[in-house]
């Protein structure tokens, strides 16, 4: 919950007359719950991601595409050679003929033997070992056809093409590069959907409700900072670090967010009683951080020692204040008040 206050005017009359009469608008101190912060170090990472693999070994013969480059899906990104590919459909092809020849032959055995064996030329016996044939050499067929299956999608390996429209992020090759099975070839990422992940401690997320689980993102290389649209808590903790996972979705239409860049999220894990004040009335001159207090004679400086930014346009008084107590919300006309009132005296 965050503190709201209701500006007072004050009319500081001097003894100058009218002319020199002028208002401080003050506010006061407050105590109330305001939200607990913790920030995590993160990074920006995308949701939709792919490392596109070889399924092949062969020679990397063309890349159409470099870093940075917009790519749609099932746009060609690199062809591999596919010369080894191409004699194995060949082979499994000469190995489909030969298994289809075979098998018409098992079958015109077969319908031989069945019309002998109604002529009682040929036993029972015959007849089952014909039909056993032509069963073995179906199934061999059926294997030969696998085969070539298998060999034409093998092929189909030599051309990478992308998942999904998106950036490609890196890519890990060269033309004249040998491509092996298992070897990252490019890095494609959809930049719809962006996220910062972070580790958390346990005992923050202890004290949390995960369920309505708060966050701000700042990232500050683009000097942003934006509310999460999701926070996610994964299940499993780190039990070297003590630390478990979490997400935190950035709304889409943030311009100059790229995967891998580093970022803070800000988790609201509770509240707690705090004094605050409008960060309006604090006065900083070097190291030295003051407010105007309102007293029955006048405004007063006085030093406090600041603590983090609460929202809603306060900050939280760590010491030199107490609840109840006026600031001054211009210290500038503050301190102008103050002035004349000395002059006067």
């Amino acid at each position: 919950m965050m503190i709201r206050h209701i500006p007072l005017v004050l009319a500081c009359l001097l003894p100058f007359g009218s002319a020199w009469a002028q208002s401080v608008e003050i506010a006061p101190v407050e105590r109330g719950a305001v939200a607990t912060q913790h920030v995590a170090e993160g990074v920006v990472e995308a949701v939709s991601s792919a490392t596109v693999a070889a399924q092949v070994q062969g020679r990397i013969l063309s890349t159409a595409v470099d870093a940075g480059d917009t790519v749609t899906k099932g746009q060609v990104l690199m062809r591999v050679d596919a010369s080894e590919a191409n004699q194995s459909v060949a082979a499994a092809a000469a190995n489909v003929a030969s298994a289809q020849a075979a098998a018409a032959n098992a079958r015109a055995e077969w319908e031989r033997t069945q019309a002998l064996f109604k002529q009682k030329f040929v036993s029972q016996a015959h007849v089952d070992q014909a039909r056993a044939s032509l069963r073995a050499a179906e199934a061999s067929l059926k294997a030969a056809q696998a085969g070539q299956g298998q060999a034409l999608v093998a092929r189909d390996f030599t051309t990478i093409t992308a998942p999904f429209d998106g950036i490609v992020s890196v890519r890990h090759v060269d033309a004249g590069d040998m491509a092996q099975p298992g070897r990252p070839l490019i890095e494609v990422y959809s930049p719809g959907v962006m996220r910062v992940v972070a580790q958390v401690p346990l005992t923050v997320i202890g004290r949390a409700n995960t369920a309505k689980l708060r966050a701000q993102l700042e990232v500050p290389a683009l000097n942003q900072m934006v509310a999460a649209e999701r926070v996610t808590v994964l299940p499993a903790a780190d039990p070297r670090t003590f630390t478990v996972e979490v997400r935190a979705t950035l709304p889409q239409g943030v311009d100059g967010i790229a995967p891998g860049q580093f970022a803070r999220m800000h988790l609201f894990v509770g509240e707690t009683s705090r004094v605050t004040i409008p960060a309006a009335s604090v006065l900083r001159r070097g190291e030295i951080v003051a407010v105007y207090v309102r007293k029955e004679d006048g405004f007063h400086l006085r030093q406090i020692r600041p603590g983090e930014s609460v929202g809603d346009g306060r900050i939280e008084v760590l010491a030199g204040l107490k609840d109840g107590e006026q600031v001054a919300l211009d210290p500038i006309k503050a301190s102008l008040s103050l002035k004349q009132t000395q002059a006067a005296d």
